[in-house]
């Protein structure tokens, strides 16, 4: 029974059994059926890739890629669809991993490195989701102050009730946390399909923007793209991948069941992605189709809510219908996200540091990681949304700071015949690639960096 797969991670099974896996209460627990069709293969291993594609559409996104379209027009589509097949090749080897060697990226990370080390990558790596949960948090509550005249702090404060959600969903299984994040990810699509249909944008025009254009290499454009690629390419996803690819029962024993997980990992996972990429075009076209020449007033979500029922900027087809769907999505973006990131934090919590803690309190505390900042910003200067506004952007440093701690190692893992066997290594082109997209995002990022604070100096 031991192949090459199982002599290729005999270590690290022990090392994994040693400390609890991943995500232990939903482990392999969605059964997988032999000798099943394609559509009925792939409909059992669909649901992480869900999971995975809302970090890909949160409300982070949202401002820039509307942002972008009001701005530029229809200019930096071509820089969405590039961060797409960025994160498809990211995601990909992060499932792989997690599949293979049984192992998420946190434990694997741990299990090459020392105590001391693993201790400040999961400090890292725990500030990154922070910063990612607070754009969700933010998100979430002024879609409560709009839809429900919630006041801001207050609706802070509720985001918190959303563990409560999380933990009566694990208890009645993974499946049913995939089925209401599905479900929140076709209103959202739904909303803004419809929104940009209401927008009719001009259909050439939105072609011709998948063309990589020069004039996108000017500043202010240069630093819009810059915006979208690092709202995009999440560091927690490839955590939250890695660990919950293992959520599928079947033999890993068996070398032809891995592949076939793999196989089908790869495909969930570039549907959902695919479904990510539609939703920031719709966010792109929306905003070029109304706002066109309008860009600049429209930093914030309520900025943008009231702008959709404004008929000086959104024109004829301005309507507070189209403002009551765009909160309603913001609304349901934001408890997507929320799920994700409170499931990341136990994620590197227990692979970087092997801390247990009862699944209430563990997932507690990484929301309150998360809120404390935010109802502090919120009450401080008196529920104003631009300090909110101001506080997600420089949320995103933390962020540029992860992007390469999580896809260093992730890259050279993939890429070792010891750590994956022989079969399941990455091809020299997978791996050629991942270093172009590792290398090519990190000088990005230190160059949003630079540009994000440099009026602070």
């Amino acid at each position: 029974m031991m192949d090459r797969v199982g002599k290729s991670s005999r270590s690290h099974k022990l090392i994994r059994y040693a400390n609890g896996p991943s995500l232990e209460e939903i482990n392999s627990t969605v059964t997988i059926p032999k000798n099943a069709g394609f559509l009925k293969t792939l409909f059992a291993f669909s649901g992480p890739g869900a999971l995975v594609s809302v970090g890909y559409m949160d409300p982070g996104n949202w401002i820039t890629s509307i942002g972008g379209g009001a701005q530029f027009g229809y200019l930096l589509i071509s820089v969405i669809l590039i961060s797409s097949l960025i994160a498809m090749l990211l995601q990909y080897m992060a499932a792989k991993l997690g599949i293979v060697t049984q192992m998420d990226l946190a434990q694997a990370t741990r299990a090459h490195t020392g105590k001391k080390l693993g201790v400040i990558l999961w400090l890292t790596t725990e500030l990154a989701i922070m910063a990612t949960d607070i754009a969700e948090v933010i998100g979430g509550a002024i879609a409560l102050e709009l839809l429900f005249k919630i006041p801001l702090a207050y609706g802070v404060s509720l985001t918190v009730l959303d563990v409560l959600i999380l933990l009566l969903l694990t208890k009645l299984g993974f499946r049913k946390i995939e089925a209401i994040v599905v479900t929140l990810i076709a209103v959202i699509l739904l909303v803004f399909l419809y929104e940009v249909l209401v927008a009719q944008p001009q259909f050439a025009s939105v072609m011709g923007g998948f063309v990589p254009r020069p004039q996108i290499m000017q500043h202010a454009q240069l630093t819009m793209a810059l915006g979208i690629v690092g709202a995009t390419v999440m560091p927690h996803n490839l955590y939250l991948h890695s660990s919950i690819s293992q959520t599928r029962k079947f033999d890993h024993g068996n070398e032809n069941d891995v592949a076939r997980a793999v196989r089908f990992s790869t495909w969930d996972s570039n549907i959902q992605l695919t479904g990510a990429f539609v939703i920031n075009c719709l966010l792109l076209v929306l905003g070029a189709a109304m706002f066109f020449g309008h860009g600049e007033g429209l930093g914030t979500f309520s900025s943008l809510y009231n702008a959709l029922g404004d008929s000086k900027l959104a024109g004829a087809v301005a309507s507070p219908v189209l403002s009551t769907l765009f909160a309603v999505a913001l609304l349901a973006s934001g408890q997507n996200s929320t799920i994700t990131g409170t499931l990341t934090g136990q994620i590197v919590m227990e692979g970087f540091i092997h801390m247990k803690m009862p699944l209430w309190a563990r997932r507690l505390v990484t929301r309150l990681l998360s809120v404390i900042p935010v109802l502090a910003v919120t009450i401080i200067y008196g529920g104003q949304e631009a300090a909110l506004d101001d506080l997600m952007v420089y949320s995103q440093v933390f962020l540029s700071i992860a992007l390469p701690i999580s896809m260093v190692p992730l890259v050279v893992y993939t890429s070792s015949k010891k750590i994956m066997g022989q079969r399941f290594v990455n091809p020299f082109w997978v791996t050629a690639l991942g270093w172009i997209c590792t290398i090519g995002l990190t000088v990005l990022n230190i160059q949003l960096i630079f540009s994000t604070l440099a009026p602070l100096f």
